[in-house]
């Protein structure tokens, strides 16, 4: 079966990649009032996540053996590394290498722009640019792990 994806080159914003002798090397990502994501997180409420995420159900899920779809299983995310879900062949080299380890606070920085995040990923949205949205999204995430 061939998949397709379009990947989308943006200039990195905000520092939250930088490159050290050719590696991308993520810092700890922070709100634009230099508060620490982390406090906006526990704001999250999973219920309202519950909704949000149904745009993203389009191409993943997040229960236990529910597999892969267009994109990888969210099961058990967090604290893994990003691009190596097993069994899951479309990645893109640059979240393959990115060398990145998901948290709460890099997936909000993700969902908040992908493409400007990890220039080159093939992730197909734009991402979700309502900081209560990601928060309530990722408290819903946060749900479905061992």
């Amino acid at each position: 079966m061939r998949r397709s994806f379009i990947a989308a080159v943006v200039v990195i914003g905000a520092g939250l990649l930088t490159t050290t002798s050719g590696a991308l090397r993520a810092e700890s990502p922070a709100t634009d009032a230099g508060t620490p994501r982390s406090a906006a997180l526990a704001a999250g409420d999973p219920v309202r996540g519950r909704i949000v995420f149904g745009a993203c159900r389009t191409c993943h899920y997040p229960d236990k053996g529910a597999g892969h779809q267009n994109g990888p299983s969210l099961w058990n995310i967090f604290g893994r590394q990003a691009g190596t879900q097993e069994g899951f062949a479309y990645y893109s080299e640059a979240l393959k290498n990115s060398g990145l380890v998901w948290t709460p606070e890099y997936l909000d920085a993700w969902l908040a722009n992908p493409g400007g995040f990890i220039p080159g990923t093939s992730m197909m949205s734009l991402g979700v640019p309502d900081p209560q949205q990601r928060a309530d999204l990722i408290a819903y995430l946060m749900q479905f792990r061992e």
